[in-house]
């Protein structure tokens, strides 16, 4: 201790902090709301500071993508239809806003019993003790034989699906996006793996044909992807499987020469895991446009950003 004293900071340098660059100004605080009158006194409303100013410039990239008749490529986790989004997603598709949506496996099981019944989403822990959990039969039934008769017609899964729902004119079809692709023409592409849905349990399953479907669902959406360039990617409540189908899509278009680089991506979810941060964010645009990501519940995140596009668009 006696080689040691405290440090002098009598000839600390300092300077003005008028002159200094700071992150927050006055003009990117926000304002009170005395009186909500529309969405856009709303908006104006919130600081324009990390998640609030990143809000509005994804709205704003998304807008003018679609302005410009760019790519907007939806990707999404089965969970996004369970929380009530489909009818909001059917709307962009109807406006032309979303290009594309692509959706993991369970996908089709949400919405199809949406369709059928109106309801959707069992009580796993009510039915797993006794071994019947994911044995509604008109779901494993329908969904296989759509898939299987789909295959043999060289469709994908998304089509087959989609349309088998518009076929037969299931009760609430108007709460389909796979029906709305199919009505569309818009590619709504389904990535699976093999063992984590509950129609692959059932005795209709085809895992032959299930595989095929999938790819060819795959290289359809690598077209959509070949396309991205000046465009949006959403992913939505995919934490690992659409990440993984991303990167790869892209990876595949790259190397049979797309010029994929100059593009937006965000990823939304509840909290933010390292594979969509990794695959979504940051390394597919590396070399070009920008990554985003939107930390909270999609019942709540996806009708704010929605809406926020809706504005955009609006001031037109």
């Amino acid at each position: 201790m006696k080689d040691f004293k405290p440090i002098e900071l009598t000839n600390v340098k300092t300077y003005s902090v008028k002159g200094r660059k700071s992150k927050v100004s006055v003009e990117d605080l926000g304002s009170p709301i005395k009186s909500v009158t529309s969405f856009s006194s709303f908006l104006d409303s919130l600081p324009n500071i990390l998640a609030a100013g990143d809000l509005r410039e994804i709205a704003a990239k998304m807008a003018s993508a679609h302005r410009e008749g760019k790519v907007i490529a939806l990707g999404m986790g089965a969970h996004v239809i369970k929380v009530g989004l489909g009818p909001m997603i059917i709307d962009f598709m109807e406006r032309g806003i979303i290009s594309s949506v692509a959706m993991n496996g369970a996908g089709i099981v949400h919405d199809f019993e949406l369709a059928y019944t109106g309801q959707t989403s069992e009580d796993v822990a009510a039915e797993i003790d006794g071994g019947s959990f994911g044995m509604a039969e008109e779901t494993g039934r329908m969904l296989n034989v759509a898939i299987k008769d789909g295959v043999k017609e060289g469709k994908g899964i998304g089509q087959s699906v989609g349309e088998m729902i518009n076929r037969e004119k299931l009760p609430h079809a108007d709460k389909s996006i796979l029906a709305a692709g199919a009505r569309l023409g818009i590619p709504v592409t389904i990535h699976v793996a093999v063992g984590t849905d509950i129609i692959h349990m059932h005795p209709h399953a085809d895992g032959a044909a299930i595989g095929e479907g999938s790819y060819t669902d795959f290289r359809l959406f690598s077209s959509v992807i070949s396309k991205l360039d000046g465009g949006f990617y959403l992913n939505v409540g995919s934490a690992v499987l659409l990440p993984e189908v991303f990167l790869k899509a892209l990876t595949l278009v790259r190397n049979l020469g797309h010029e994929v680089k100059n593009f937006s991506t965000v990823n939304m979810d509840f909290m933010q895991h390292y594979r969509p941060l990794t695959n979504v964010v940051k390394r597919p645009t590396q070399d070009g446009g920008k990554g985003y990501a939107l930390t909270g519940h999609h019942e709540i995140m996806v009708p704010l950003l929605f809406s926020a596009v809706t504005e955009a668009l609006g001031k037109d």
